[in-house]
C-alpha cells in the first residue's frame, strides 16, 4: 500500500487504521514562522468528531491531538510537522462476525483481493476515521490562509431530497446546526429525514458546496497540475464522495457558449469577470473570481437492513450490519471537504511562490 502521501511541496502522509492504537500525520514542507492556532484546530475537529449528535456515528473519541514535532511557541519550524490522534473508543467486538464476510459496497472484497489481507475491524485503512487527521493538518493552514484573505466554507447542500436554497451564508449558520446546514428550515427537513432512514435501518446521501473566496490569480498549472483537477483529486479521496460538479457542471453541456462565457471588465482591484460560470478556473489556473463546486457523497453503506452479499469462499450469505455508524455521513464530512481545500490551496500557493522566486533575477 505506497500511495499514503498526499500533495507536492505540502505533502500530508497520513497512517493508521480505524481500530489500530491510534492515527496519525505528517505534514511536511511548511514553511517556518506559519502561525498556529491550536484553539481552530480543535474547534475544526469537534465538528467532524462522532459522538456529538443523534445524526452521526454513536463512537465517542476525544479526538485530542498530541503534537510531536514541527511547532514552537505558537510557529512552525520548518520541519515535519508530526502528530498521533489516539483510538480510545474502538469496539472491536462489534465486527468479529465479519471477519470472512464481504460487506455490500465496502472494499471488503477489493482490499482482500489486492493485498491478500485485511483489517476488518471498521474498515481499517478504509474507514473514514482516517480523515480525523485530514482534519487536523487543513486546519493548522487556515490562520496562514486567512492572512492572505483567503476563506473556505463548506455546507450541506442537500440530503436526500431535501436541497438548500441557493443564498449567502456565514460560518457561524453552518457550524451552529446539528447537520451543517445553514438553513434552520431545511436543516429541519434533513434531520427528519436522516431520523427516518436510521429508524429503518438504512442510510441517506448528500451533497456538500464549498465556496473559496480571495485566491489570487495564477494558481495551477496546464496540462496536468490544473487547479480544478487537484482539488478534484482531493475530494474524490473522501470516503463516499462519488461525484464533483465544478461550478454549474453538468447544466453547461445543455447550454450555448454565448450563455456560459465570462467576459472580461474591469474591476476594483485589476481584471475581473461579469459573470462566474467558470467556477473561478480557466485554463486551468485561478482567475482570482470565487471558486464553487459540488460534491456528491452515496449513501452509507453499513446499515442494519439485511442484505444479500458472500463470505470468503464465495458462499451466498444474507447479512445485517451491528455497531456504531452515521446513518448520513455528509454532515460529518464537511469539516473534511475545508481541510482537504486548505490542503490543495496551500500547496498551490506555495508553488507558486517557488517559481515566482526561481525566476526572479
Amino acid at each position: 500500500m505506497a500511495v499514503n502521501r498526499f500533495g507536492r511541496l505540502l505533502t500530508l502522509t497520513t497512517f493508521g487504521e480505524s481500530h489500530g492504537p491510534a492515527i496519525g500525520g505528517v505534514l511536511d514542507g511548511l514553511p517556518a514562522g506559519m502561525p498556529i492556532d491550536l484553539n481552530l484546530v480543535e474547534e475544526c475537529m469537534n465538528r467532524r468528531r462522532p459522538g456529538k449528535s443523534p445524526y452521526a456515528s454513536a463512537r465517542n473519541e476525544s479526538d485530542s491531538i498530541e503534537w510531536l514535532s514541527g511547532m514552537y511557541n505558537g510557529f512552525t519550524l520548518g520541519s515535519p510537522l508530526a502528530f498521533l490522534i489516539r483510538n480510545s473508543d474502538a469496539r472491536s467486538t462489534d465486527y468479529q462476525d465479519l471477519e470472512s464476510v464481504f460487506r455490500p459496497s465496502h472494499a471488503d472484497y477489493t482490499y482482500s483481493k489486492k493485498y491478500g489481507i485485511r483489517d476488518h475491524r471498521g474498515g481499517g485503512r478504509s474507514s473514514a476515521r482516517e480523515t480525523a487527521v485530514r482534519v487536523a493538518a487543513g486546519a493548522l493552514l487556515l490562520p496562514w490562509l486567512h492572512q492572505q484573505g483567503i476563506s473556505i466554507l463548506a455546507y450541506v447542500d442537500q440530503i436526500g431530497l431535501h436541497r438548500t436554497p441557493t443564498l449567502t451564508f456565514s460560518p457561524d449558520q453552518v457550524y451552529s446546526s446539528p447537520v451543517h446546514c445553514p438553513e434552520p428550515e431545511t436543516a429541519k427537513k434533513m434531520m427528519q429525514a436522516i431520523e427516518t432512514a436510521k429508524s429503518n435501518g438504512d442510510s441517506l446521501g448528500g451533497t456538500i458546496r464549498c465556496q473559496i473566496l480571495g485566491l489570487p490569480v495564477g494558481l495551477g498549472a496546464p496540462v496536468y497540475a490544473k487547479f480544478h483537477a487537484d482539488m478534484g483529486s482531493a475530494m474524490l479521496s473522501i470516503n463516499a464522495v462519488r461525484g464533483l460538479e465544478w461550478g454549474e457542471g453538468f447544466d453547461m453541456a445543455t447550454r450555448f457558449g454565448s450563455e456560459t462565457n465570462d467576459a472580461f471588465v474591469p474591476g476594483e482591484s485589476g481584471i475581473e469577470t461579469l459573470t462566474n460560470h467558470s467556477a473561478g478556473v480557466q485554463g486551468g489556473i485561478t482567475n482570482g473570481m470565487p471558486v464553487d463546486f459540488r460534491l456528491a457523497f452515496k449513501p452509507t453503506s453499513t446499515i442494519a437492513r439485511p442484505q444479500k452479499t458472500v463470505n470468503q469462499k464465495g458462499e451466498p450469505i444474507t447479512m445485517s450490519a451491528t455497531g456504531r455508524h452515521d446513518p448520513c455521513v455528509v454532515p460529518r464530512a464537511v469539516p473534511v471537504v475545508e481541510a482537504m481545500a486548505a490542503l490543495v490551496v496551500a500547496d498551490h500557493i506555495l508553488a507558486a511562490k517557488a517559481y515566482a522566486n526561481l525566476w526572479k533575477p
